[in-house]
């Protein structure tokens, strides 16, 4: 997508007239601006297509159109009420949200999930808000000068899927743009302000960030598992932006921010997806199932896996070769298949041909090809199955392919149909809402209704302390349930 991207706002920004500077909305002084609003806007629209198709939303109108409620009240009152603002709910188990330029708002259900109330989703909603009314993705595009741009409009950039010269450069590594410091303080406090002017309570705002840094330091393991990054990654989560939130919640009069409206917001999670879900694929240790497609893949034991919206991919303990499952595009069979690859410019077919894999039939050919980072050579597959065309790419430098020919014929020959009723029975993972009849411990609470999950886990999701927390009488309490 980097490619794709980049030709894109290139495109957009030749189409009209850049403005050398213009007047930021919250700050009222000039600042470097080469995007008009215009431009930004549509750029934005396209950006936000992309991470709909390729990341996907959640199936619930219901809770997009709440989304929507509530961060377009939010909008309306900003410096910049005039932009399309779009609020939606993408279907990622990571705890996070991020903006696109022109008023495209994304909060995971990963993080949908963690929150506990209306407030909170308003403070997470007014953060990213101010990253747009302050034009910091303006800004930083500004600065690179047009020449660094790849998705970089938000907090996430899906890398390039397709061939292998976007491959080869990232080695699979997601960028992600980071805004300044200075840049988060900012969205904080507009953020604040924007909630604050709503009446919602403002206090709301530091438990968004203590149970952020809750969840950073309990799943670590998890980070590598999604497209997106983890909210530390891409908004720095340092106790003092805790303390500015507490400091200035204590300057608000007595009464004028109490709208919380917990149940009224924990009530609107009840069957949410909770975590990864399987039906999307998922791991056991090194190998790859996917109920849905009923396939599976075994990529070599102790390499680093990724299971991406279009792609699964690999990567080897020295990262110096990398293996990548996609559905090839367009494609009527292998043979078509295997024709589009070679025509990439820069792509030299070796030896090979028809065959089969576990029964499939199959193109496997050797290849080597030209990227920015020199010669790398591999082999790819295009196999047949289910009514799709499957590639599997397995590459490193053309120095190494010799040491990794035999374990990439290995990976490519994993590739199999999965009949086990365990594998294509599994369900994901799914928030269930229960109003607490009497005063109880979160561990006596669990053992009444038993979750999923670990209850340190589940300490993090309902916002309590731990096991010996004590639920009030009333409190609509989650559990994570296994259907």
């Amino acid at each position: 997508m980097q490619t794709r991207m980049a030709g894109r706002v290139a495109a957009v920004l030749a189409a009209g007239g850049v403005a050398a500077c213009a007047v930021n909305p919250v700050t009222g002084r000039n600042q470097l601006s080469l995007v008009s609003e215009g431009q930004e806007i549509q750029l934005g629209r396209q950006s936000a297509a992309q991470v709909s198709q390729e990341i996907g939303l959640v199936p619930d109108s219901a809770l997009q159109a709440y989304v929507q409620r509530v961060g377009g009240a939010l909008a309306a009152a900003s410096e910049r009420p005039n932009l399309p603002w779009t609020f939606r709910v993408v279907d990622d188990p990571t705890p996070n949200a991020f903006a696109l330029p022109g008023g495209y708002i994304f909060v995971t259900r990963g993080l949908m999930g963690m929150i506990g109330s209306e407030a909170q989703l308003a403070s997470v909603l007014g953060h990213e808000i101010g990253h747009v009314t302050a034009k910091h993705q303006v800004t930083m595009i500004s600065r690179a000068q047009l020449a660094q741009l790849g998705l970089g409009l938000g907090s996430v950039l899906v890398p390039q899927l397709q061939g292998l010269q976007g491959l080869a450069s990232t080695g699979m590594q997601l960028l992600f743009l980071r805004y300044s410091r200075d840049a988060e303080r900012q969205a904080d406090l507009l953020g604040f302000r924007y909630a604050l002017g709503q009446h919602y309570d403002v206090r709301e705002m530091a438990r968004v960030f203590e149970s952020l840094q809750r969840v950073e330091q309990a799943e670590q393991a998890r980070s590598g598992r999604s497209p997106l990054p983890t909210w530390a990654a891409s908004h720095p989560g340092e106790a003092a932006r805790i303390q500015d939130v507490q400091r200035r919640a204590a300057q608000v009069p007595p009464g004028t921010a109490t709208r919380v409206l917990s149940p009224e917001y924990v009530q609107r999670l009840n069957g949410l997806v909770y975590g990864e879900n399987p039906r999307q694929g998922y791991f056991q240790q090194n190998v790859f199932l996917h109920p849905d497609l009923r396939f599976s893949f075994t990529f070599p034991a102790g390499w680093k896996t990724q299971n991406l919206p279009q792609a699964v991919i690999g990567v080897s303990q020295r990262q110096d070769a990398m293996v990548q499952l996609t559905l090839a595009q367009q494609a009527r069979g292998a043979d078509e298949a295997a024709r589009a690859f070679f025509s990439q410019q820069g792509v030299q077919a070796g030896q090979g041909g028809r065959t089969t894999v576990n029964g499939l039939p199959a193109v496997v050919v050797y290849f080597q090809a030209q990227t920015q980072q020199g010669i790398v050579g591999g082999i790819v597959a295009f196999i047949e199955y289910g009514g799709n065309v499957y590639q599997v790419v397995a590459y490193t430098p053309a120095q190494l392919f010799q040491q990794y020919q035999g374990l990439f014929r290995q990976v490519v020959g994993s590739f199999a149909p999965v009949n086990d009723p365990q594998v294509l029975n599994a369900r994901p993972n799914r928030l269930s809402i229960v109003r607490v009849p009497q005063a109880m411990t979160l561990a006596e609470f669990n053992r009444r209704y038993p979750s999923s999950i670990p209850i340190e886990e589940l300490a993090i999701v309902n916002q309590v302390s731990g096991a010996g927390a004590t639920l009030p009488a009333g409190t609509l309490a989650k559990r994570v349930i296994r259907q």
